[in-house]
């Protein structure tokens, strides 16, 4: 009679718990839509990953695509970005009328990115900051996505 033996998992290894997708750098030709899409998958990871080693990994990686995304607004549109925004049928933005600059906001995210990787804060504020973070930068997604170029 044979015996099974089970043997003990060791929890996940720092590359392990963050995707391979992730790690890889952001190409220096990444348009918007990409640098805010990886933003947004660094952050939902973020807000998922408890280990303060993996959540270091993860808000300096975000900080990085923050900045490029930051970058990115201030610059000229690539011809298939515009191709995309042209605005068809009126939409209701994502953003409120006083939000429609969308550099301050990735400004506020890059702080509350900062202040998380200080790691200075009570947990339950770091949390909470967290959560903020991680809808900040969908709703920031979501808006560089928005059509509002009218055709002439």
């Amino acid at each position: 009679m044979m015996t099974t033996i089970l043997t003990l998992t060791y929890p996940q290894s720092d590359e392990q718990v963050i995707p391979a997708s992730l790690t890889t750098p952001l190409s220096a030709a990444a348009d918007l839509f990409e640098v805010a899409d990886r933003c947004a998958a660094l952050v939902s990871v973020l807000i998922e990953t408890d280990d303060r080693a993996s959540r270091t990994a993860l808000c300096e990686g975000l900080l990085y695509a923050l900045r490029q995304l930051r970058e990115r607004c201030d610059a000229e549109l690539p011809p298939h970005l515009i191709a995309q925004l042209i605005q068809g049928e009126t939409l209701t933005s994502c953003m409120p009328d006083c939000w429609q600059e969308t550099a301050p906001q990735v400004d506020y995210a890059l702080a509350l990115a900062q202040a998380i990787l200080g790691g200075t804060l009570p947990a339950s504020v770091e949390k909470e900051l967290s959560g903020l973070l991680h809808d900040l930068v969908w709703l920031v997604n979501e808006f560089v996505k928005e059509p509002y170029i009218t055709v002439h």
